[in-house]
């Protein structure tokens, strides 16, 4: 059974680099109004998450988890519901904790890694449903893809996931985003995040200082700061050793697809990792030329989008 596959997404030509495909659907794209039904939940720790439920009726259910500083109502978040609520699926769009419209209660924020969220919205939904399906979205992604290959006990109920422009390397990843061209990626990440911390430090001044914002110029000084330390990491170094998901694929065993364009201007070199990817058993890698980071743009207007088309032939049978 191959592994790697060679799939070709046509792109609109007017989106000529991985750029124009990155930032056209990020700024561009409108989201659409959809029947969402919110729930907070509370987590073990007496922290709280908001979910963003569409319902059919369906036993089958797709969890879907959103990107860096992103949250449940993004295009991309509610793009990839719809397309597959219109097609009879239940969804979950679920918020990280502090990405909701409503600081979370505790210092810590959320991060690449913390699957122990992700595991209780699963155990939190499952009831209800004969099949789970997990999709993420490059955090999210990276996320989705560390719970499945994790050596934990997981429900049962989970059939498949789907990982879309994944930072498997996360400090190769970092690092690229904050250099050249792209720098402008993570200053506009930075900012929501400093902007966070500011608000966070209100509430817990002893565990969020302030006054190391100033020394914070990229990324990588931002996880070696605080969310590293915060989550109980040393540094950003050992945080991105702990959780990128390249470490953890060769223990997923149920079917999952990694999609990564090959022009997203988030990804380095390790993020297409081919040759690991024809040793493993369930591991589906698409890397097509084109794409950009959370693009995938339709050729037209009205079409669905290349990445979700694709997640739903993966998720309902066809790899």
């Amino acid at each position: 059974m191959p592994l790697v596959k060679k799939i070709d997404y046509d792109y609109p030509k007017w989106l000529f680099n991985g750029h124009l495909q990155t930032i056209i659907p990020g700024l561009f794209r409108t989201s659409l109004a959809l029947p969402f039904e919110r729930e907070r939940v509370i987590t073990p720790d007496g922290d709280f998450l908001d979910l963003d439920w569409l319902k059919n009726g369906s036993k089958s259910l797709t969890i879907i988890s959103h990107g860096l500083e992103g949250n449940s109502r993004r295009p991309y978040m509610v793009g990839m519901a719809k397309h597959f609520f219109q097609n009879g699926f239940d969804v979950l769009n679920w918020n990280y904790r502090g990405c909701s419209e409503e600081l979370n209660k505790k210092p810590i924020f959320y991060h690449s890694g913390a699957t122990y969220d992700l595991d209780f919205i699963i155990n939190h939904a499952a009831p209800n449903y004969d099949s789970l399906y997990l999709i993420g979205f490059s955090l999210g992604g990276n996320l989705t893809l560390k719970y499945l290959g994790e050596k934990r006990e997981r429900n049962p109920k989970i059939q498949k996931g789907v990982a879309i422009s994944v930072p498997l390397h996360l400090e190769s990843s970092c690092e690229k985003i904050s250099t050249g061209e792209n720098i402008l990626y993570s200053k506009r990440f930075l900012k929501t995040l400093k902007e966070k911390v500011v608000r966070k430090s209100m509430q817990f001044p002893e565990e969020i200082p302030t006054g190391i914002l100033r020394k914070i110029k990229t990324l990588q000084d931002f996880d070696d700061y605080y969310t590293g330390p915060l989550h109980g990491f040393r540094d950003a170094h050992d945080y991105y050793e702990q959780n990128s998901s390249l470490y953890f694929l060769k223990n997923i065993n149920i079917s999952t697809l990694i999609l990564n364009a090959q022009n997203d201007p988030f990804l380095s070199d390790k993020c297409f990792p081919i040759s690991l990817g024809r040793k493993l058993d369930a591991v589906w890698m698409d890397f097509p030329k084109y794409g950009g980071h959370v693009g995938f743009s339709p050729r037209k207007k009205e079409d669905i989008y290349w990445s979700e088309k694709r997640a739903f032939e993966f998720i309902t049978g066809n790899q």
